[in-house]
């Protein structure tokens, strides 16, 4: 049995990885790896299911004891990847589905040099805002700093072997959806 592919979806807070993400899930073939995170959830999400929810300090315990592959502070949280689950996942020939953000992104690279990787861009810095505003999640602090963020993580999408602008969300999701199942 061969190898799992390791798929990086990343993109801006608000861009609609998320929700592009759901949608693939179902129709391909692959085990969607879930981060750990020291954020709290938002309404909905669920601990297991979306992320795994933990405290900063069991976070950090579990970097101390080398549980991540990779993993990053982001926006004042930890985000981090099992290390032991993904690396079971892909030895017995299973694909992983990932969404991280572009420091876990390249540090993915570093240890799959094949990993798949494809950025989910907005169509304008503009309508990214309005979708962050128009989430509700928010004070406008923190959406400002999500687009501070986002502008600088669209100057490293070089590395990224595809990028998907998410102007038309079925138009996306088909399009991110044709390069896996091409790269796979």
């Amino acid at each position: 049995m061969g190898k799992g592919k390791f798929i990086v979806i990343s993109g801006p807070s608000g861009v609609g990885k998320g929700t592009i993400c759901k949608k693939l899930f179902k129709e391909i073939n692959a085990w969607y790896s879930v981060s750990f995170t020291t954020r709290a959830p938002r309404e909905g999400e669920i601990d297991g299911v979306n992320y795994f929810f933990v405290t900063k300090e069991e976070f950090l315990k579990r970097i101390d004891e080398g549980e991540f592959l990779e993993y990053n502070y982001y926006n004042d949280n930890y985000y981090g990847t099992s290390k032991k689950i993904v690396l079971e996942k892909m030895e017995q020939g299973i694909n992983v589905f990932s969404e991280i953000d572009v420091n876990g992104a390249r540090n993915i690279k570093k240890i799959f040099p094949d990993a798949l990787l494809i950025y989910i861009a907005p169509p304008s810095m503009d309508e990214l805002r309005k979708r962050l505003i128009g989430r509700g999640t928010d004070p406008i602090e923190r959406i400002n700093e999500r687009l501070s963020i986002a502008e600088e993580e669209m100057k490293q999408v070089g590395f990224y072997d595809y990028v998907v602008v998410n102007d038309e969300l079925e138009k996306a999701t088909k399009e991110v959806k044709e390069i896996i199942l091409k790269e796979i």
